[in-house]
């Protein structure tokens, strides 16, 4: 142990003398990994004092362990910190984040823990982290300085607050091992395993600021077993820490991590960048509003002919920001002109879907629904800055430039904010919204010869292989077949792939040759059938990011499906997130099926099974969310009465009780074949 700082070897005992008086009952909420780090390193679930120490002594008392034990143990005695702290971050949280942590607007993720010298040093990692994509967790007393510099912290700006002290680190690790189990196929227990995915795989270092207790020292000093690199700006307090000058310490975290972004600055008077795209504008911090039911507002995307978009120009027709009276509904007409020589009709929808997108990217502009439904908010702290109408457009056709560099040449803004021009340009908006719907309206599988891949998620999953049909969207609920399709004419080597459908070889299932070789060669050989319309045998694998889980339940003769959102337990004793964790990390399970919300109001849905008419039970919030989508869709089938027979937890908490229901009601189900 020489090697190990002097520093490291007491906190180490300390770690130790304290785990060895540690008392009574404790877990973490929401999630179905126990103690992570404790549970991915060791396997143990632990649950009080006992199961701790033994998870430490199998650990061969590692700090990590120590630490996370340590702080459950504290927050079930005294409860967690409350606002503005986080404090661990519950499973459905971070598959939220499932779909940006591999579409490329997380690019990895940062802690900064302890005390910065200064709060404009603390400001300056946290903004330039923001803009180079990275998602940032605080740890100490930073949370409280960045909150004098008056820096907004919250996983909406992408900079958690953790916790009030360098030890709450522990939660940007369990994060670090929840992803491992999640999305990469990590088995609890094994070690080796994780320590080689970290390795491989977690874009992720750590910037620690002098003062550290030697327990926390010793945390840090720990990291280094999962190739995480800890840079500090001060004292080197650490066996392998690097000490790095403030100015240069995130790009070089970056650097040995091989973490990559080009970052052109939008000359606008308000930052720009995925960080803020989760925020909020609540009314009382907002200068102006446009649309949201309170004044028109539209958006559309046209291609125009190449000479008559002229690139980079912006124009607002009708009253600027100054002549807008604080607390005011405007309208507001969004058109944006494109040109280019791979530039196609059919891409506008999906173009046009990145508006809200980017409108949110800006530090003080806030945007929510699309087409003619659009609502759209400045900040008073962005006005009082100079922001303008004028800088929505320059921040649109700068954003639409550098994400589509290959498919664009030219693009241009034009903003209405006179309301008659408003009206009379909605109109015309309106009528190209009902020619594309008319012309994707009813897309069948059956009339097309390729679907498409998306292998996005390989970045954490790397057996992963997403097929996405024209009936089956991907199953994070991201990417339709017409998404797909541009994706790929925009990048043909990126992840949205064509898969030629090839021989079919069972209708009913969803099963094709040629899907079958893609999928085969894809995942690396793990998976050899795929069975895209179906729960019980050969079904799609899942990565993690999945917006529900269809399951079935033998016992009822049907399948129920719950979304991520919800939270309690389902009829079969399993919350979303124990569900999750035994189907992630690209394994195929039969009887289980990450779907998105949109596959449920598909004609495709539970085919192989039967159809919708197994669909028994599903929570109240995803049954409101989809009720006059999914009436009208039984309605169509003529199976009307059969939205009143799903059940939900207002009815149906277990197995029991949900069978009691479906006999009462007489549901489909019952009378159906059997499942198993």
């Amino acid at each position: 142990m020489t090697d190990i700082p002097a520093s490291t070897i007491r906190g180490i005992g300390k770690l130790a003398r304290d785990m060895a008086a540690i008392t009574g009952s404790f877990s973490y909420p929401e999630t179905a990994y126990h103690l992570p780090i404790t549970y991915a390193l060791t396997g143990v679930a632990v649950q009080d004092g006992a199961s701790a120490r033994q998870a430490f002594a199998k650990s061969g008392e590692n700090p990590l362990v120590a630490c996370e034990c340590l702080l459950a143990s504290k927050d079930a005695a005294s409860g967690h910190e409350g606002a503005p702290y986080t404090g661990f971050i519950p499973d459905t949280v971070l598959r939220k984040l499932g779909y940006s942590l591999v579409d490329g607007s997380i690019l990895g993720m940062a802690l900064l823990a302890g005390s910065p010298a200064s709060a404009d040093e603390a400001a300056g990692m946290a903004r330039e982290l923001q803009e180079k994509y990275m998602l940032t967790f605080l740890a100490g007393d930073i949370i409280r300085i960045l909150s004098s510099a008056g820096v907004k912290t919250g996983l909406d700006y992408r900079l958690a607050p953790l916790g009030s002290l360098p030890i709450h680190g522990v939660h940007f690790i369990d994060i670090v091992t929840r992803v491992a189990m999640m999305f990469g196929g990590v088995v609890p227990g094994d070690a080796d395993r994780l320590i080689a995915y970290a390795t491989e795989r977690a874009k992720v270092f750590a910037i620690i600021f002098p003062g550290l207790a030697d327990e926390e020292i010793a945390f840090m000093d720990t990291l280094k077993a999962l190739s995480i690199p800890v840079l500090t700006t001060g004292g080197y307090e650490g066996g392998t820490w690097e000490k790095v000058t403030a100015e240069q310490v995130v790009s070089r975290g970056m650097e040995l991590k091989d973490i990559r972004v080009k970052v052109t600055a939008i000359p606008i008077p308000m930052g720009c960048s995925p960080a803020f795209e989760g925020k909020s504008i609540r009314k009382e911090e907002m200068y102006v509003e446009f649309g949201g039911g309170k004044s028109p507002a539209f958006e559309l995307l046209r291609t125009g002919r190449p000479g008559e978009v002229v690139d980079g120009r912006v124009t607002v027709i009708g009253p600027e920001i100054g002549e807008m009276r604080q607390g005011s509904a405007v309208p507001l007409g969004i058109l944006i002109e494109v040109a280019g020589k791979r530039m196609r009709k059919e891409f506008e929808p999906v173009l046009e879907r990145r508006i809200h997108n980017f409108v949110n990217y800006g530090e003080g502009s806030w945007h929510v629904a699309q087409r003619n439904l659009i609502w759209v908010r400045l900040s008073k702290e962005a006005v009082a800055k100079g922001v303008k109408v004028e800088h929505l457009g320059k921040l649109l056709a700068a954003k639409f430039k550098m994400d589509f560099p290959e498919l664009l040449d030219a693009v241009q803004v034009t903003l209405f904010t006179d309301g008659k021009k408003v009206v009379e340009m909605m109109e015309e908006a309106e009528q190209t919204y009902e020619e594309r719907d008319r012309r994707v309206l009813g897309m069948k599988d059956d009339e097309v010869d390729t679907f498409y891949s998306c292998t996005l998620c390989q970045t954490f999953a790397p057996n992963h292989v997403c097929i996405i049909t024209p009936q089956r969207p991907a199953l994070c609920g991201a990417i339709s077949w017409l998404d797909g399709r541009t994706a790929y004419e925009i990048s043909p080597a990126g992840a949205n792939q064509p898969v030629r459908k090839g021989r079919l070889i069972d209708a009913a299932r969803g099963e094709f040759e040629g899907v079958n070789e893609f999928v085969r060669k894809a995942s690396h050989g793990e998976v050899n059938r795929c069975s895209l319309y179906a729960l019980m045998e050969n079904p799609m694998t899942c990565c993690g990011c999945f917006e529900c889980i269809a399951v079935v339940l033998p016992e009822v003769n049907g399948v129920m499906v719950v979304n991520r959102e919800f939270t309690g337990e389902t009829p079969c004793g399993m919350s979303f997130s124990t569900l999750a964790g035994t189907i992630g990390g690209g394994a195929q399970t039969p009887g289980f099926a990450g779907i998105s919300k949109a596959f449920i109001l598909s004609d495709r849905f539970l085919q192989a099974e039967g159809g919708i008419e197994r669909l028994v039970w599903i929570p109240a919030m995803l049954k409101e969310e989809l009720g006059p989508r999914l009436e009208k869709r039984l309605e169509v089938i003529g199976k009307a009465d059969l939205f009143g027979k799903i059940a939900d937890e207002n009815v149906a908490k277990t197995l029991e009780e949900l069978q009691e229901f479906l006999a009462r009601v007489n549901h489909p189900a019952l009378s159906m074949r059997p499942l198993i």
